[in-house]
């Protein structure tokens, strides 16, 4: 296995699936896909934002530049477990992310300001300025069932299915279980291409014979639009 990557630089495509709609394509892409290293994980993730929602109030009004802070796992870890600090750029629609590697205690202590990060790097720099600007705080855990695969033709093209997608606003510790209520209506799946350029001819060629095209969904997003932001507004979410 290889050394865990740090750093990305890709374009994302997002697609939202029908049970029907994914199996079709499914039948159609097996042929040209294998599983990626990581194939089979539930991703966990807690995303950080100031107390009254800027950071994701910002990003779904589609700016020409967005990021976002969250702390990942693959698969629920305990304390002693590797997670991902994360730092996610988007800018005209090129996705830049930026993560260092540390243990799940110590990642919340380092968020919280309670202790450094393990290493100094330029990396630890950004997450640290974006801290100092933001100040932001754990505020949604969002929790996913994913199958991870790249094109047999090129593996820098990776696809991802995300099922089960679900969030809670409590217990925002990736140690506490990856249980959640459901974001998307049940049968409904996720996919996301991530891709370094232009999308070889033969995964056009399908999305265009299915009439499958790209969405803005957004996993905090959805979370926000349809639970936080009203609790927000009737005063039930303080910012004070």
């Amino acid at each position: 296995m290889g050394e865990t990557k740090l750093t990305f630089k890709r374009y994302e495509k997002k697609y939202l699936l029908s049970p029907e709609r994914y199996a079709a394509l499914r039948q159609q892409l097996d042929e040209h896909i294998v599983p990626d290293v990581y194939f089979k994980s539930t991703v966990c993730s807690i995303y950080y934002d100031s107390d009254d929602y800027q950071l994701i109030r910002h990003s779904i009004e589609g700016p020409v530049y967005k990021e976002k802070l969250r702390v990942r796992s693959y698969n629920v870890p305990g304390p002693d477990d590797t997670v991902f600090v994360e730092l996610k750029k988007k800018y005209k629609g090129i996705v830049y992310k930026r993560r260092v590697a540390m243990n799940a205690a110590r990642a919340a202590d380092y968020l919280a300001g309670k202790c450094s990060p393990p290493e100094v790097s330029q990396i630890t720099r950004e997450i640290d300025w974006f801290l100092h600007e933001n100040q932001p705080a754990p505020k949604v855990f969002i929790a996913c069932d994913r199958a991870a695969y790249v094109a047999k033709d090129n593996p820098e093209l990776r696809i991802t299915f995300d099922h089960n997608i679900r969030w809670r606003e409590t217990e925002l510790d990736l140690c506490a279980g990856s249980h959640g209520e459901p974001i998307i209506a049940p049968g409904q799946v996720l996919m996301e291409l991530k891709i370094p350029g232009a999308a070889p001819l033969w995964l056009a060629h399908m999305l265009s014979e299915l009439a499958l095209f790209p969405t803005s969904f957004s996993k905090y997003g959805s979370c926000y639009k349809t639970a936080l932001l009203e609790k927000y507004f009737n005063g039930v979410i303080s910012c004070v």
